[in-house]
């Protein structure tokens, strides 16, 4: 029997090195053409298989989908979701975020990751609002960058899904699943975000994000991907080998 085992587990060993090493030698010769096919290969078949993709996070307007991407920096969407769900009946303009009382303001977020930095953040920025842009969210990206605790992905999330402008936004699941994929070899989220922009149509950008999430929530997990189950593992120069 102890034999019998151990030839098993080299074998599968010895497949798994090969399958990677010919995956490895194929991609590492793609060009940039073949990368956009099949990176829109790749979309296509996210596309069929998560039609419900979408943001995750519940809001009504751009300035609560701002308050509550702020507030899901570290965070799950669904805790993020119950906090909303309470503060957007309570503060319902830039003005009501302004004039908020901060300790009043951390106890009404307080279960939220980080609520005394995302506190200074929101309350600063419900003030820059008021100030500089009559209480209304901005729709450019420099605009929205120069909001209190708003980064590329952040201004992305709100151009893409409060004005329909499409953006990529690169937050962990997309991240890894780009390098998987080998759509990217980056770890900064800003430089992932430029590889990816030539590879997929603009007004595909901000659907792509949403695929790459759920397939990364539901297929592709950091730890462990279910890379047998996987529609993409033909696609993958990581598939069986990570």
């Amino acid at each position: 029997m102890t034999p019998k085992k151990a030839t098993t587990r080299i074998g599968r060993k010895k497949k798994t090195r090969q399958s990677t090493t010919r995956s490895a030698v194929f991609f590492a010769k793609e060009t940039l053409g073949q990368k956009c096919a099949r990176a829109r290969k790749i979309d296509k078949r996210l596309a069929a298989a998560y039609p419900d993709a979408r943001c995750t996070l519940n809001f009504k307007n751009p300035l609560e989908l701002l308050v509550a991407t702020i507030l899901a920096a570290q965070c799950t969407d669904e805790r993020v979701n119950l906090v909303t769900r309470k503060l957007f009946r309570k503060y319902r303009s830039a003005k009501a975020y302004a004039q908020a009382k901060a300790a009043i303001f951390e106890k009404d977020i307080t279960s939220v990751g980080f609520f005394r930095n995302k506190t200074k953040s929101l309350l600063a920025c419900g003030r820059l609002l008021e100030d500089r842009y009559s209480g209304k969210v901005p729709k450019t990206m420099e605009e929205l960058l120069s909001l209190p605790g708003v980064g590329r992905k952040t201004a992305n999330v709100i151009l893409g899904n409060a004005f329909g402008i499409g953006g990529i936004v690169v937050d962990t699941h997309v991240g890894r699943l780009s390098r998987r994929l080998g759509l990217s070899d980056q770890g900064d989220p800003d430089k992932v975000e430029q590889d990816l922009m030539p590879l997929i149509p603009q007004n595909r950008w901000t659907i792509f994000s949403h695929l790459l999430v759920f397939h990364g929530r539901r297929i592709c997990s950091a730890r462990k991907p279910d890379c047998p189950n996987c529609l993409l593992n033909d696609l993958c120069p990581s598939a069986f080998g990570v």
